[in-house]
């Protein structure tokens, strides 16, 4: 069986022993088995108490596992199919791509306004329930989703306007640089995830920061958020190796070209499965509200909202 990367002559293929094929496709299919259940769990729970789907702090959390377990599905399914098919049609290539994509991006910006909404919490508490509303978090969404969509669609237009129709017919191996293969879309790319990037840090040291010298004398749920939102650097770190990812391939074949698939393995945990397991730790498990009432549906405990 084989796997592919991309280098600067084109796409390389590496061939895994079966067996070694098979267990890492049980692994990651076990592990994204494993991470929705988890998410899903925190979403049942969510859905199921008035207290939390009426506190924005937790509608943005549950955005951000909805869009995790998209991101998991999608990163799985063509993991899969790396290994079986290979090849697949450019079109539904597109498909697949736009939606990681799409999840991809709204992580950051999710992260950056989860941020916020601590920094309201902690630094301005008076004014916490008349700025961060229900409508307000789902206008915010919807933003974050407009964002990503204006960012992302680009490719297809850039993709239909450079490549024949009779690409879109064609057969390739399913990553974004054969999907939206156009030089153009490179460039692109790398000022809208530096504007994103910008963005998203310098809302994480503001709020930190803040809520830092806010700790000093404030209560404990003060120091909380301010390790919450060191838990939300970590995570974005993790989420911006992504963006770096031409120059971590190349880099790992350059170090390990006799184990070169087994780095890619590495590579696919660490980047694209780690970030999506850490969240329901961080934002769910963490938070005491939410961890009684999943304890309760955990243990098959009919609760009230």
């Amino acid at each position: 069986m084989n796997v592919s990367s991309v280098n600067a002559t084109g796409i390389v293929r590496y061939a895994d022993s079966f067996s070694k094929a098979v267990t890492k496709n049980v692994i990651v299919v076990f592990i994204g088995i494993s991470i929705n259940y988890i998410n899903a769990s925190l979403i049942h729970t969510f859905s199921k108490h008035q207290i939390l789907y009426t506190n924005p702090r937790y509608i943005l959390f549950v955005h951000l596992m909805l869009n995790d377990m998209i991101q998991v599905s999608l990163a799985v399914i063509l993991f899969v199919i790396s290994y079986t098919i290979y090849r697949i049609n450019v079109s539904v290539c597109c498909v697949f791509i736009l939606l990681a994509l799409f999840t991809t991006e709204n992580t950051p910006l999710n992260l950056a306004c989860m941020a916020v909404e601590c920094y309201i919490a902690v630094c301005m508490p008076l004014r916490h329930v008349e700025i961060c509303t229900i409508k307000r978090t789902l206008m915010l969404i919807g933003l974050i989703w407009t964002t990503t969509m204006l960012s992302v669609i680009s490719d297809l237009f850039i993709t239909f306007a450079t490549e024949p129709l009779d690409f879109f017919h064609s057969q390739v191996f399913c990553l974004r640089e054969t999907a939206f293969p156009s030089p153009l879309i490179v460039e692109k790319r790398v000022i809208t995830y530096s504007v994103f990037l910008v963005i998203v840090w310098c809302t994480i040291f503001y709020t930190y920061f803040r809520i830092l010298f806010t700790a000093k004398t404030a209560s404990k749920d003060a120091k909380k958020a301010r390790n919450t939102i060191l838990l939300n650097g970590f995570q974005l770190l993790l989420c911006m190796a992504i963006y770096a990812a031409p120059q971590l391939l190349d880099a790992l074949q350059k170090w390990f070209p006799k184990n070169f698939t087994d780095s890619l393995f590495a590579y696919y945990i660490v980047v694209q499965v780690l970030p999506r397991s850490i969240s329901p730790f961080i934002y769910g498990i963490r938070d005491n509200t939410f961890r009684r009432y999943l304890k309760r549906y955990l243990l098959c405990k009919d609760s009230k909202p």
